[in-house]
């Protein structure tokens, strides 16, 4: 592994918090067929509510193309798993591919990062409500960003040095 266990941890941990919070959410609306908890109503000063059954519920947490039609926390849900699919190849995975795959991640998790203000944008001015869950999501996405632009830019790396910087000649290094 190219990184201590503590920093594959840091890699993966917003990524397990995404999963488990749009995992939930899959199975309470669409197996149970009932509200996740917490989802209560409330109201802010500024008019916007809490209420995650407004967001959840509203036409803007499905994705239609053509005649399929996708919920956001569904595609949420992946996205955290392609992340940890790509941070573990990245850790573990051939030196070779290691660098092009870091990239990828970057570049994965900018995507994430660029959906995430319109999400926000959905739920607080068209919506007019707020879902802890997807507040966790977006919260989780950020956070990973931040990681994963440290990680790629950082001097102090572990990570970059052995992919980066000495990509063509690097060889794993165990890091207990």
């Amino acid at each position: 592994m190219r990184c201590t266990r503590g920093e594959f941890l840091v890699l993966i941990a917003m990524s397990v918090l995404g999963i488990i919070s749009s995992l939930l959410v899959i199975y309470e609306l669409d197996v149970v067929h009932t509200l996740p908890p917490f989802c209560i109503e409330g109201s802010a000063s500024s008019g916007i509510t809490i209420n995650c059954a407004k967001v959840l519920l509203s036409q803007y947490s499905q994705l239609h193309i053509g005649p399929l039609s996708v919920s956001v926390d569904m595609l949420a849900a992946v996205w955290f798993i392609i992340n940890i699919f790509l941070v573990v190849m990245v850790t573990s995975g051939s030196i070779k591919y290691a660098r092009p795959l870091f990239n990828v991640l970057f570049m994965w998790r900018f995507f994430g990062l660029i959906v995430v203000p319109y999400m926000v944008y959905l739920e607080l001015f068209v919506v007019k409500s707020i879902c802890i869950y997807c507040t966790i999501m977006h919260v989780a996405i950020i956070i990973d960003f931040i990681i994963i632009t440290y990680l790629l830019f950082s001097k102090a790396s572990r990570i970059r040095a052995c992919i980066i910087q000495d990509a063509p000649n690097a060889k794993a290094t165990n890091y207990k």
